[in-house]
């Protein structure tokens, strides 16, 4: 079984952006992550760690701005903290291993998925394209990824 860990020579090679998300609790601007519009088939793992968080299948457009997943491929990877900060009333999401802030929960999502949106920074995640999840160590989750109509 792979381990992740909070990778300190990691941390040093984040851009601006990634590490203020990342290690500083931030927020990209909406509308603004490069991930947002991504329809490709693949894996979303924690850009520090490594750890494995979402899955394409489950990634969907919901409108606010953020790319948007109705749950965890791994729920053991994420965390889920009280967040009060920005005077609302807020769970905050993380990884477990890398300690990254992903972003936040609602209860927003779509019913018949489990109803919770998991709003997530672009800045947070790594995509790897199904077609390279074998090589680069994540082959046990292919079978959780479908083939997403364009």
């Amino acid at each position: 079984m792979t381990k992740y860990t909070r990778d300190t020579n990691v941390i040093a090679t984040l851009s601006d952006e990634q590490f203020w998300v990342t290690q500083e609790n931030g927020t990209e601007r909406p509308g603004s992550g490069k991930l947002l519009h991504n329809k490709e088939p693949g894996l979303y793992v924690d850009v520090v760690s490594g750890e494995p968080l979402f899955a394409s299948a489950d990634k969907y457009e919901s409108g606010c701005g953020w790319p948007s997943f109705t749950k965890p491929i791994e729920t053991a990877y994420v965390t889920e903290h009280h967040d009060a900060t920005h005077g609302m009333i807020r769970t905050e999401v993380r990884s477990r291993h890398g300690d990254s802030h992903l972003g936040h929960v609602f209860p927003d999502g779509p019913q018949d998925r489990g109803g919770l949106r998991y709003c997530i920074n672009s800045a947070s995640l790594r995509f790897i394209h199904r077609d390279d999840m074998e090589a680069e160590g994540y082959g046990a989750y292919l079978n959780q990824i479908e083939e997403i109509e364009q």
